[in-house]
């Protein structure tokens, strides 16, 4: 079957579309057709942990949607036929195996395309919004780089909840795609200058959570903008700066928590154990068609490697998706 790998190449990741043999079906397994998978920036960053630099090819893709086509002997929740969403390896590909603990039915409201952006992107914002961040109807969010597929995820979910969204971003023309997702306030900016205006609309309370898509960079403003007993949801760093001054007199006195969001070390269990809560507090949702994810394009599957370049460019918002023959 077609299947796309990924391999480090004078230090730069390249994906490459291969013949390989199907993986084998496990007892806890689901054969799945593949209609979507959608790209994630961490799979395509040599060294970043999921791939590390090897030039022994890997399966490429982390999560996508499809229709089961064979069940293993120990799957009770699904059956052939059904369409299902689920993070996967080796995602970009015809076919693969998803393990029946990380499946969840599709919502009829969602076409394929929208599913294969649900099950690693919104699960990261469930753990920012809701596991860990604990936001409240009322409160106040800062979302760091707003337009990214978890910050539009983010976004949506804290909108669900009641919550007031400020979001910012390096992009005005990125913003204004958002418009009609519900921001209280767009701040178009990448530097840490948004303290005043933050405060400004907060009547000087600060945000009750921020989740951080960024970096370092802002990392500093963030917890000047946190209100008291604020949370900080650390996410990513697309601006490459892992190492910052914390201002522990803040974190003291405002009695401030700080917490990552990141997949790198958990167990599969410990992945997999969100999504029965998931289910209940975002699906219906889904469901409804009050949350979708917000699809920016749409490449065919013998396009990877150009849709990888234009995610890389940094020009999209939401989410960038690989469509199956």
């Amino acid at each position: 079957m077609q299947a796309y790998v990924i391999k480090t190449v004078q230090d730069q990741a390249v994906v490459e579309l291969v013949e390989r043999d199907e993986p084998t079906l496990g007892p806890t397994q689901m054969r799945i057709q593949m209609h979507a998978a959608s790209l994630n920036r961490g799979e395509f960053i040599v060294g970043h942990g999921l791939h590390g630099k090897s030039a022994v090819p890997q399966p490429v893709g982390l999560e996508g949607a499809g229709r089961v086509l064979e069940i293993g002997a120990d799957v009770k929740q699904f059956a052939v036929g059904q369409r299902v969403m689920g993070r996967c390896p080796g995602a970009f590909a015809v076919r693969t195996v998803m393990e029946e603990r990380e499946a969840m039915p599709i919502p009829d409201a969602l076409d394929w395309h929208e599913a294969a952006a649900v099950p690693l992107t919104y699960l990261t914002a469930y753990d920012a919004v809701h596991e860990q961040g604990q936001l409240k109807n009322g409160e106040w969010v800062l979302i760091n780089g707003v337009t990214s597929g978890v910050g539009v995820a983010a976004l949506q979910m804290a909108k669900a909840i009641g919550a007031h969204v400020i979001g910012t971003s390096r992009s005005s023309e990125k913003l204004a795609k958002l418009q009609g997702q519900g921001l209280s306030l767009s701040l178009h900016t990448r530097q840490a200058d948004f303290h005043d205006a933050v405060m400004q609309a907060t009547q000087g309370q600060g945000v009750s959570l921020v989740v951080n898509t960024v970096g370092g960079s802002v990392f500093a403003e963030d917890i000047r903008c946190l209100a008291f007993e604020g949370r900080l949801a650390m996410v990513g760093y697309v601006d490459g700066l892992l190492h910052t001054p914390l201002d522990l007199h803040a974190l003291h006195a405002k009695r401030l928590r700080l917490f990552g969001v990141s997949n790198k070390l958990r167990s599969a269990l410990q992945k997999a154990a969100a999504i029965p809560a998931f289910m209940r507090d975002i699906w219906p949702a889904m469901e409804r068609g009050d949350i979708r994810p917000y699809i920016d394009q749409v490449f065919p599957f013998s396009q990877l490697a150009q849709a990888k370049d234009s995610m890389q460019a940094n020009n999209h918002v939401g989410k960038i998706v690989v469509s199956m023959p």
